[in-house]
């Protein structure tokens, strides 16, 4: 049973600041890192791949919407996002194969928290939005299917960090390593002795949108690596776009 779990997601192939977030000393000394989505799908995909499955029994990889798609187009399915479409063309046979045994949601036994459920958006839909002010009806939907033990949840998918109770269940958000909204550079969290913490490690954001230019062939990889390592997108833009997707009253 792992006496620390440090929690990472939505890396969206963005390998410096998963370099820098891996460099932390309590990723480091970390029992397990666990990544709960969105590895992929982003400017150096097969960077950050190799870089998550080269940490070995260390690390837990789980499914995200976007591995999901990233599996389909490398078998001849479509998307409207071009930078999935770009990376799903870069992966080897190895990595998609990895990708599409990846398990959603995950559970672990960690010290001071018992059974921990880790999934992408919520543990029965990898693309499902919750939010840290969702009401607690859609809380108790997306949760119906816990058994009475598993008193904690670590989900991802919206790249904002935060930390809640649900009626006495713990849930928690890391944030986004690589496409974060409010705050640049990478959210992570630290699950160790009972307690959360949530951690944010800061990066020289202009170098590391260099090393994703340089280091990437994605067309637009200069764009994309300015609006999102810089996150221009605020929590606040990020809260209005995804509050109508989970399920609240219109208006």
């Amino acid at each position: 049973m792992p006496g620390s779990v440090a929690v990472l997601s939505d890396v969206h192939g963005v390998l410096p600041v998963l370099d820098a977030v891996l460099a932390e000393p309590d990723v480091r000394g970390a029992d397990l890192v666990v990544v709960t989505g969105d590895h992929a799908a982003g400017p150096m995909p097969v960077e950050v791949l190799d870089r998550l499955t080269g940490l070995g029994a260390r690390v837990l990889l789980v499914r995200g919407n976007a591995d999901r798609e990233l599996v389909d187009l490398a078998r001849g399915g479509t998307s409207p996002h071009p930078e999935s479409v770009w990376a799903a063309r870069q992966l080897r046979p190895d990595q998609v194969a990895l990708l599409a045994g990846l398990p959603h949601p995950a559970r672990v036994d960690v010290d001071g928290f018992g059974p921990v459920v880790f999934c992408h958006g919520t543990p029965r839909d990898d693309e499902e939005v919750v939010l840290v002010d969702t009401r607690l009806a859609r809380w108790e939907e997306a949760f119906a299917g816990l058994a009475p033990e598993e008193r904690t949840v670590v989900c991802g998918h919206t790249h904002m960090p935060f930390v809640r109770l649900v009626d006495r269940r713990l849930v928690v958000n890391p944030g986004s390593i690589g496409m974060p909204y409010g705050r640049a550079g990478g959210a992570w969290a630290l699950l160790r002795d009972g307690q959360v913490a949530l951690r944010h490690t800061e990066v020289d954001v202009e170098a590391a949108v260099a090393a994703v230019v340089a280091g990437s062939g994605y067309p637009d990889r200069a764009a994309w690596a300015a609006e999102y390592l810089r996150a221009t997108a605020s929590d606040a833009d990020a809260l209005r776009a995804f509050g109508p997707r989970d399920g609240r009253p219109a208006g």
